[in-house]
């Protein structure tokens, strides 16, 4: 009897330390400095934006990783990746201290294209603010997506925040916590700085987009759902489900496991802080094979947004095989419609691990296979505009 006792004990207490083990990899592997490292020289912001010289590349030459400590500088960007003729713009946003936030300076770097299509003279630039994932900063997540290259092309203006080191230590957004979600933490610091941009430059205030990856996309979900009337549709890239979490742990239990008590009751708490909610379009792009953020955050996602953007119609579903030699996953893409207007958009691309669809394989976080995402958000928020 004592035998099969101590037994058992023995047992329990292996499994035990298999499951802390479990979880401290994924708290180191998210949340913890990957290794020691100097602490980071301060540096003073710029006071005023300085414009790259016309021609050059809006990232290359940055060192990224110095900003986020413990993580190696990224390789250069392949040689094929022109470089985008636009102005590469960086400041920073001075917010004052608010209910339990201090003052805080929040740098960013906005791109503007040099060749917009004539009617944004009279209407403005579209706008779209990118909002990076841990373990990057915004220069990084602005070469790593190409997203400045397709905003050449499509006529867009975008803007990077940049996470603040003493806020989180890796960069995170903090979308696990409940007064941000609420509308509180780095949200207000968010929207005025889209407020300053769109005061010094010529932004079409109806045509604002807000994106992001992994935390990022967290956030800006968190964001747009606080702020409906500025945003008129979201994209979300490998994003946790909204409204859940609520301290670290949780949070590594949302992104494993989705919150399937919070789903529905998420949505609709947004609805009733916002009795006039005037729908919210998405883009939901997940990899079918992320172990980081697994696909259940995805399905609950969609599931928020069909909620929150009333609908009840059965999606149009449109297969995409493979492309050749492995340039494109193959993909599915569940289309939800009122009328003849597109929503929701759910894109499930198979085999995809924790990364940019179609980004610039160089950096972390990013798969050189498509199809591209940057290209299937812009694509998506041209549709959409906030009246």
């Amino acid at each position: 009897m004592k035998r099969a006792a101590s037994s058992l004990l023995r047992t329990l207490v292996r499994t035990g330390k298999r499951q802390s083990r479990s979880v401290s990899k994924l708290v180191t592997a998210l949340f913890a400095v990957p290794a020691a490292a100097k602490p980071e020289r301060k540096r003073k912001p710029a006071a005023a934006p300085k414009p790259a010289r016309k021609g050059s590349d809006p990232v290359r030459g940055q060192t990224p990783a110095s900003g986020v400590r413990g993580q190696r500088a990224s390789p250069p960007p392949p040689r094929h990746v022109p470089p985008s003729p636009g102005k590469w713009l960086a400041s920073h946003f001075s917010a004052p201290p608010s209910v339990g936030t201090p003052a805080r300076r929040m740098s960013y770097w906005l791109y503007l294209p040099n060749n917009p299509p004539e009617d944004t003279q009279r209407k403005g630039l579209p706008l779209l603010v990118m909002l990076h994932g841990c373990h990057q900063t915004a220069t990084q997540f602005a070469q790593g997506t190409r997203m400045n290259q397709w905003a050449e092309q499509m006529g867009y203006a975008v803007l990077y925040p940049q996470q603040l080191v003493s806020v989180q230590a890796q960069r995170c957004w903090k979308w696990y916590d409940r007064a941000t979600q609420e509308g509180g933490g780095d949200v207000p610091v968010i929207v005025g700085m889209i407020n300053k941009v769109m005061s010094q430059y010529a932004i079409d205030r109806s045509r604002i987009y807000i994106a992001g990856l992994s935390a990022g996309a967290g956030m800006a979900n968190i964001v747009a759902l606080n702020h409906p009337q500025l945003f008129a549709a979201v994209g979300l890239h490998s994003g946790p489900v909204f409204g859940a979490g609520h301290n670290t742990i949780g949070a590594l239990g949302v992104m494993q496991h989705g919150a399937a008590t919070r789903t529905e009751a998420a949505a609709h708490e947004v609805m009733l802080r916002h009795p006039q909610f005037p729908g919210m379009p998405a883009i939901l792009i997940q990899g079918e094979g992320d172990k980081v953020v697994r696909p259940i955050n995805q399905l609950q996602l969609a599931r928020q947004s069909r909620l929150l953007n009333r609908l009840s119609a059965a999606p149009k579903i449109t297969h995409k095989p493979q492309g050749r030699g492995g340039r494109h996953n193959a993909h599915q893409l569940h289309d939800f419609y009122e009328g003849r207007k597109l929503l929701l958009r759910v894109a499930q691309i198979a085999d995809l691990e924790h990364a940019w669809s179609g980004g610039d394989p160089a950096l972390a976080f990013n798969a050189k296979a498509g199809p591209d995402a940057s290209k299937m958000m812009l694509e998506f928020f041209s549709r959409h505009q906030r009246r």
